[in-house]
């Protein structure tokens, strides 16, 4: 893995699953992993700002993202992961202050968060307002929110200024996340804008902890200890 600048990689090939010929040029940055260029931040920035799809790092492995009010982009992300309305895409915040202007947290559930983030686990809460509807769960009206320790995504949340709307970067058919940028390059190079490379971050999601109810519910178990919510 390289550590400074970007370079671009122009790749014509079929989308993943449904057989749509694209012709996207994603481009490909590689980003030191603990001490990301800001050259680089800002224009990823940039490209999520015009209304582009990103596969980026975090602390629990890679996901696809785009700028919140991005409808476009959200609908891009579900049709690459062949995911319906029913699947909750996160909201990824850069801190408590941003978390809570999109959901509804009581002080039981604040503690219970707070002990445990940032880190790897999305919680389902109930959104507010400032949520766009197509983002909410269609009977629950719920979405995931996360706050990630990962020094890349953190620098381009702060960058934005907003949380970023991201699904798990988990291909049809593929048991595992992709672990590595250039691997992602090579498949979705056709199907996103722009691809952070800054190493290999794992292949476990983020643990999910339904907060929506009277009693948090363990929905997936994954990279964050659910001991603390049994």
């Amino acid at each position: 893995m390289k550590t400074g600048g970007s370079r671009v990689r122009a790749k014509d090939r079929r989308a993943a699953g449904d057989g749509l010929y694209a012709r996207r040029v994603a481009r490909y940055f590689d980003v030191h992993p603990a001490s990301p260029q800001q050259r680089a931040i800002v224009q990823i920035a940039g490209i999520v700002r015009a209304g582009g799809v990103i596969a980026y790092p975090t602390d629990s492995c890679y996901a696809l993202g785009c700028q919140l009010g991005n409808r476009d982009g959200n609908a891009r992300i579900r049709s690459i992961r062949h995911l319906d309305e029913r699947h909750h895409l996160t909201l990824v915040c850069r801190d408590f202050a941003q978390l809570g202007q999109f959901v509804h947290v009581s002080n039981r559930v604040f503690r219970a968060v707070r002990a445990v983030t940032p880190g790897s686990y999305t919680f389902i809460l109930p959104a507010t307002r400032d949520v766009p509807r197509r983002l909410q769960h269609p009977g629950k009206k719920t979405v995931g929110v996360r706050i990630p320790r990962h020094a890349v995504t953190q620098a381009l949340l702060a960058e934005l200024g907003e949380p970023l709307v991201s699904s798990t970067l988990l291909l049809p058919g593929q048991e595992e996340p992709m672990t590595q940028g250039w691997e992602i390059a090579e498949q979705l190079g056709h199907a996103v804008d722009a691809v952070i490379d800054c190493g290999d971050c794992g292949t476990e999601p983020t643990t999910v902890i339904d907060f929506s109810q009277e009693e948090p519910e363990i929905l997936r178990r994954g990279a964050g200890d659910t001991s603390g919510f049994e």
